[in-house]
């Protein structure tokens, strides 16, 4: 069901934007900031790239669950205390991991930090929900990914300066300061967004219960699978490009950085295109269009891989695929928040606890398919945005001339 009262029209200040996207940044900026360090950690714990790869399998898992914990707790309890929660874990997570003594309790630590920062990604879903209706919602996700695009764009080279000066352990060190400086902000800036109705309705009923009666609507389930489908095409992506990077085609960290944010560029302008056709066309139109455009792409990249074309033409091909996520993700992501406003909270934990469940999967398949060519992550890239398309045209897609 749609909202039946509309939150009233505000324009976000500057502030506003800056924290509400640094606290999306959350996951990317740990996730970024790590990935330059991946071969040094494989070679001072004496371990296969394949391994080492498993942090991030242990990172999304506990993306995914920590979502489905603080969604439904800042129905309950409101936004602020969900976020400090969540920012105490991640800095005393972020501690262990820059001083784990074997790779299996990095994995652990990775974990753990990741049921941390994953408060701050679900709750500001939520908060956006509470102050703006379906359109601008689906403006203002494209907005944040202003602030969102730092991580990628900065924090692979930033990782890679710090750990050839120092070593992989400072990443952590850093992470825990940016940890604590986040708290800090939320604690004095951050207003509390939860609306009386959120929280009467969320103490009416059980955590299952909410679950239970979001999972029986069509199209969120569709929302969250086109979402999800499409996540996995990038999680594929960040959990294979420094092997596939660095130690397949040979580049430098350093190189690997400036890789990694040149197809960052694309996602970040693809989320800002989306925003200003906002202003002439539906969330859903759009979201059609790019479903269809992406699986094109996702074949065209699947078939150079196959038949064995350049690094060129492959970093070509995931510069095509990528981008169409700043067309799906804040589409999807506020069609699914308007199914049912007065549980944002918890909507926003399914359709994150998704997101990053897919990204586990896609990323471990990519993973044991490892055979030293780009196919395996092609492949998954190509599987995952056809299954998207069809759960947005067969789950998602407004039926008549209903959407928003």
């Amino acid at each position: 069901m749609d909202a039946l009262s509309p939150p009233p029209p505000r324009v976000p200040t500057r502030g506003e934007i800056l924290l509400l996207g640094t606290l999306t940044a959350f996951g990317a900026l740990t996730i970024d900031l790590y990935l330059p360090t991946l071969p040094s950690i494989a070679r001072e714990f004496s371990v296969s790239a394949a391994t080492v790869q498993l942090t991030f399998t242990a990172f999304f898992i506990g993306m995914a669950l920590g979502q489905l914990v603080y969604g439904p707790v800042s129905d309950r309890v409101g936004r602020r205390p969900a976020i400090l929660t969540g920012c105490a874990v991640y800095v005393v997570a972020s501690i262990a991991c820059a001083f784990a003594p074997s790779i299996e309790w990095l994995i652990a630590g990775r974990f753990a930090q990741a049921l941390g920062c994953c408060a701050g990604v679900v709750v500001v879903r939520a908060v956006v929900r509470d102050r703006y209706e379906h359109r601008d919602s689906a403006r203002i996700f494209s907005l944040l990914v202003l602030v969102l695009a730092v991580a990628p764009l900065i924090a692979p080279t930033v990782g890679a300066w710090l750990a050839m000066l120092f070593s992989w352990r400072a990443v952590f060190i850093a992470l825990t300061l940016f940890g604590a400086v986040v708290g800090t902000i939320v604690w004095f800036r951050l207003d509390e967004s939860r609306s009386p109705e959120t929280a009467a309705k969320a103490h009416g009923e059980s955590v299952l219960g909410a679950y239970l009666d979001l999972l029986g609507h069509r199209r969120l389930i569709g929302y969250t699978l086109v979402s999800a489908f499409n996540g996995a095409t990038l999680f594929s992506y960040i959990a294979t490009a420094p092997d596939l990077v660095i130690d397949i085609w040979g580049f430098t960290q350093g190189q690997f950085g400036i890789i990694f944010a040149g197809i960052a560029v694309g996602v970040i302008g693809s989320s800002q295109v989306n925003r200003y056709l906002l202003l002439r066309f539906s969330p859903d139109r759009i979201l059609a269009i790019a479903c269809l455009v992406a699986v094109v792409c996702g074949a065209a990249l699947l078939a150079a891989a196959l038949a064995g074309a350049s690094k060129w033409v492959i970093m070509a091909g995931l510069f095509a695929v990528l981008t169409s996520n700043g067309f799906i993700a804040a589409n999807a992501l506020a069609g699914a928040l308007n199914v049912d406003p007065l549980r944002a909270g918890t909507t926003a934990g399914v359709f994150g606890a998704a997101n990053f469940a897919f990204g586990a999967v896609a990323s471990a398949f990519a993973a044991v398919l490892h055979d030293g060519t780009a196919v395996p992550v092609a492949m998954t890239i190509c599987f995952s945005l056809i299954a998207g398309c069809a759960a947005y045209f067969t789950l998602a897609r407004p039926r008549g001339h209903t959407a928003q």
